[in-house]
C-alpha cells in the first residue's frame, strides 16, 4: 500500500555544525613524505654498498609506506572538495578507501618481509651489522618523527591514523634492525635479525588488522566504531512526543563525518521543527553523528506497521 509522506517528513539537515570536520595535515604529510624519501635514498645506496638485503628490503618496505602517505594525503585533499554532479556527497569516502588501502599496503609488506626473516632462518647470510646499525638508526629518528606529525589526528580519523601506524610501525621495524644489527656486532649470531624481524612484525601485524576490519566495514558502510546503532534507536525513541522509530541507518562519509537517516512515528502527526532539532542536537552530542536526516510519520502509517518494511 502506498503512502504519501509528503506533509509529514521533516529534515534536520539544516544548520548543523562540522566541529568534527577533518584537521588539515597537509603540511605533516609533505614533511613525511620528504623525509622518508630521502632517506629511502640513502638506504638503497647503503644496502647496495655494503650487500645488506636487510637495508634495501627495509628501503622498499619504506617505500610502500610513501606510497600509503601519498595515499592518505591524497584521500585528505578531495575529502575537502564540495558536491557536485553525481558526487552528491562530495569525495570524502576517499579517505575510506585510502585507510582501507594503507591497511592493504601494510599486509603486504607484512607477509613478503616475514618469508624473507623465515628464509633468513633457515639460510643465515652474512650482514654488515655496523652499516645496518647506524642506518636504522637514522630511520628511528626519521619515521618516529614523521609519526609524531600525525599523532594528534589518530584518534579522530582513520585516516590519519593509517598513515600515524605506517610510520610508527616503520619505526618500530628500524629499531628492531638496529637491535640486532648491534646484537650481531658483538656476537656474531646472524640468526638475530630474522628472529627480530619476526617479533617486529607480529607487533605491526596486531595493530594493522584492527585498521583493515574497521576500514572495511566503514567501506561496507557499517556503522563506525564506537556507535551502536540500537543505542542509537533508543535515544530517539526516549525523546518525547515519540512513540517509535524504524528505519535506522547510520554509515560514515568519511573517517571523521557520520551520517544518519530514521523514520521517526508521532503521536502528534504535525511536522515539529523543536523535535527535529532535538534530535539532530542529542546525536551529535552523544554520538558524534553530525549529518542528520528525519522523516516524520504518523502513529497509524502504513510505513510504521508494513511488515516488509523491517524495523
Amino acid at each position: 500500500m502506498s503512502h504519501d509522506h509528503s506533509h509529514e517528513h521533516g529534515h534536520s539537515h539544516g544548520g548543523h555544525g562540522h566541529s568534527h570536520a577533518p584537521a588539515d595535515f597537509g603540511r605533516a604529510f609533505l614533511i613525511g613524505i620528504t623525509l622518508n624519501m630521502a632517506f629511502i635514498v640513502l638506504e638503497a645506496v647503503m644496502g647496495f654498498s655494503s650487500s645488506s638485503l636487510a637495508l634495501l628490503s627495509d628501503a622498499g618496505h619504506n617505500l610502500s609506506d610513501v606510497l600509503g602517505l601519498v595515499l592518505a594525503w591524497g584521500a585528505a585533499v578531495l575529502a575537502k572538495r564540495p558536491a557536485a554532479g553525481r558526487y552528491t556527497y562530495g569525495l570524502k569516502r576517499t579517505t575510506i578507501l585510502a585507510a582501507l588501502a594503507n591497511a592493504i599496503l601494510l599486509l603486504v609488506a607484512v607477509g613478503a618481509l616475514g618469508l624473507e626473516a623465515i628464509n633468513r632462518l633457515r639460510t643465515p647470510e652474512p650482514v654488515a651489522a655496523g652499516v645496518v646499525a647506524w642506518v636504522s638508526g637514522l630511520g628511528i629518528l626519521v619515521n618516529g618523527a614523521t609519526a609524531l606529525l600525525f599523532m594528534s589526528g589518530r584518534k579522530n580519523d582513520l585516516n590519519i591514523r593509517g598513515a600515524f601506524l605506517h610510520m610508527a610501525a616503520d619505526a618500530g621495524v628500524s629499531l628492531g634492525v638496529m637491535l640486532a644489527g648491534l646484537l650481531i656486532l658483538f656476537t656474531g649470531w646472524t640468526w638475530v635479525d630474522p628472529i627480530v624481524s619476526l617479533g617486529v612484525l607480529i607487533v605491526i601485524l596486531l595493530g594493522t588488522w584492527s585498521l583493515f576490519t574497521e576500514s572495511l566495514g566503514l567501506a561496507l558502510d557499517a556503522a563506525p566504531a564506537g556507535i551502536e546503532p540500537e543505542k542509537v534507536r533508543t535515544l530517539i525513541a526516549g525523546l518525547p512526543g515519540v512513540a517509535d522509530v524504524h528505519h535506522v541507518h547510520i554509515w560514515a562519509l568519511s573517517t571523521t563525518e557520520t551520517a544518519l537517516t530514521a523514520h521517526v512515528v508521532k503521536h502528534d502527526p504535525a511536522l515539529d521543527d523543536a523535535l527535529l532539532a532535538e534530535i539532530r542536537e542529542e546525536l551529535e552530542e552523544h554520538f558524534a553523528i553530525t549529518h542528520v536526516t528525519i522523516q516524520l510519520e504518523k502513529e497509524d502509517g502504513a510505513c510504521a506497521s508494513h511488515p516488509t518494511h523491517g524495523h
